[in-house]
């Protein structure tokens, strides 16, 4: 919230004190151990996804209930866009990487609920995302392909002169991919909640509260898209670097 500085005469704004790591229980010095408000709203997207994907089709029923639905339409969406990229070799992969859609999208929908809390803001927890998925392409790539996975980075079709140069480029690109992965999705993430939060404060004021409660609105609104927009993305990308550790001459 924004309030007076009554030495100072103006605005304090403290949009980034949302995303600090606290215990959920009691005070103190957060541990490795130590249970924090990350680590339950991570808890309560598992739940989330167990109860809509479990616990919701647990009957199976041939007109399938609304949660059944919303279930299949998330299955069939996503198995899709694996077919579509990777191939017909991609789909034995499909239950990671429907997990990784699924923990990004209800997390970042459960962020939208007032006074909870954004795991994806963490660059932390995309981290260990983005990470974890550069990691397992680049040890499926070696594993499936040997060391004609490097080929990857040789482009045969492009002038012999020009052909180390771009090696280098693509080298340094590879990279890249789990930092620009993790930092785009925490980014987006980060950046709209604050901006709700700074609308958020300026509600409090008389004179522009009816200017920011509308902002708030069209900012939740758009927020609403970019939760949904950010675990696509995240998906997609990593559906685009299974594909090339499956077919590296491609």
């Amino acid at each position: 919230m924004a309030t007076e500085d009554k030495a100072e005469g103006g605005l304090v704004f403290h949009p980034l004190d949302q995303f600090i790591v606290k215990p959920f229980f009691g005070d103190g010095p957060v541990q490795w151990y130590t249970v924090t408000n990350v680590t339950i709203w991570m808890g309560i997207s598992l739940l989330a996804i167990v109860g809509v994907f479990v616990l919701g089709s647990r009957g199976r029923a041939i007109v399938p209930s609304r949660i059944q639905s919303i279930g299949e339409l998330i299955y069939g969406f996503i198995y899709k866009m694996v077919e579509d990229v990777t191939g017909k070799d991609g789909v034995k992969y499909f239950p990671y990487i429907m997990t990784l859609f699924l923990f990004i999208l209800f997390a970042n929908y459960l962020a939208l609920i007032p006074m909870s809390y954004s795991p994806t803001s963490m660059i932390a927890v995309t981290a260990v995302l983005g990470f974890g998925v550069f990691i397992c392409v680049t040890i499926l790539g070696f594993v499936k392909n040997g060391a004609s996975f490097l080929s990857l980075f040789w482009m045969s079709d492009a002038p012999a002169i020009l052909r180390p140069i771009i090696a280098v480029i693509e080298v340094i690109s590879y990279f890249v991919r789990p930092v620009s992965h993790s930092i785009r999705l925490a980014g987006n993430i980060m950046a709209g909640h604050a901006v709700l939060k700074v609308f958020a404060g300026f509600a409090a004021l008389t004179l522009v509260s009816p200017v920011a409660i509308f902002g708030i609105v069209a900012i939740y609104g758009l927020e609403v898209l970019v939760a949904g927009i950010q675990a696509y993305v995240f998906t997609i990308l990593t559906c685009v670097y299974l594909k090339d550790a499956l077919h590296p001459h491609h």
